[in-house]
């Protein structure tokens, strides 16, 4: 009965430290560029879009899908580095295992 109260107190401990990093998560900032640095797109750990910069010499009124394209994969690597912040993150608690909802 003693070692099952001990790995409960454990498991609470995990599971406090897993809220704590999660939490930190929202406070660490990625960006992802495209067009050599064009467009910039800043987001947290909870892949939150937190400001997209554009320098004026991305716009050009003639070719807006170029600029469309631009944000597009800007944000696409913001938000993929933002996952490689989650997992980096989360994977000490989860061994590297992958658990679905998690984060």
């Amino acid at each position: 009965m003693n070692n099952m109260n001990q790995m409960m107190k454990q498991v609470k401990k995990m599971q406090e430290q897993m809220l704590k990093a999660q939490e930190q998560l929202g406070e660490k900032v990625v960006e992802g560029t495209s067009g050599g640095g064009v467009v910039t797109v800043q987001a947290n750990g909870h892949k939150k879009i937190l400001s997209i910069a554009i320098k004026p010499e991305a716009v050009d009124p003639d070719d807006v899908e170029m600029l469309q394209d631009l944000v597009l994969t800007a944000v696409n690597d913001a938000l993929v580095k933002a996952d490689e912040v989650a997992n980096n993150d989360m994977s000490k608690f989860t061994g590297g295992m992958k658990i679905p909802g998690l984060f």
